[in-house]
């Protein structure tokens, strides 16, 4: 006869939403197992066992990021008419965003990943990872610009992926010292006005 485990006592979802919060506020190494036993409201051993480990628990906490939160910005790019106010949509998501709220910490989580913190190889993976599908993302649209006559054909739309990128990156950095969304929105606006054909 097959054993049947005990239930699992508590909302899984729910913990990897609160999990990803504490990461997101406190970062990776300063996240203590404790902490994220409280958050997440799961003794030791359930925490293990639905997760694995706090590293396991950080990649799929990061998935979840992405999914959720990172979506619901990057997910502006598409919007636009052109790649153009697709992009100057997507920074103005992030001005909305990226700084600190009653819902939210400040920044980006998968931006954050990348700095002040000493990360182990399977994170600094993923983050990696992350970020260069944002900029996969920037290089498509832009891309798809050029081959429509949004750009000129002599666009440099490897650098200019780039620059909207370190941009975009700059912004969640900004964010997590306390910018302001209207400070970051001068930000955006500057960025908008470097647009090929602006000046």
């Amino acid at each position: 006869m097959a054993v049947i485990g005990r239930p699992r006592e508590f909302d899984r979802d729910a913990a990897l939403e609160a999990a990803m919060f504490l990461f997101w506020r406190k970062g990776f190494s300063a996240t203590s197992m404790n902490d994220l036993c409280d958050a997440m409201g799961v003794r030791s051993p359930s925490l293990y066992a639905a997760f694995g480990s706090k590293e396991a628990l950080y990649l799929e906490a990061v998935e979840h990021y992405v999914r959720t939160q990172g979506l619901r910005v990057w997910g502006k790019l598409a919007e636009g008419a052109t790649a153009r106010a697709g992009i100057e949509n997507l920074l103005i998501a992030g001005t909305e965003s990226l700084p600190k709220s009653r819902a939210t910490p400040a920044g980006c989580m998968a931006v954050l990943a990348a700095v002040g913190d000493e990360w182990p190889a399977a994170i600094a993976r993923v983050a990696k990872k992350v970020r260069l599908e944002m900029l996969g993302m920037l290089h498509a649209r832009l891309q798809t610009a050029v081959a429509k006559g949004e750009l000129p054909a002599s666009t440099d739309v490897d650098g200019l992926s780039r620059f909207y990128l370190s941009v975009f990156q700059g912004m969640a950095i900004q964010a997590r010292d306390s910018t302001t969304q209207a400070e970051l929105r001068a930000v955006a606006e500057a960025a908008m006005a470097a647009w090929p054909g602006s000046g």
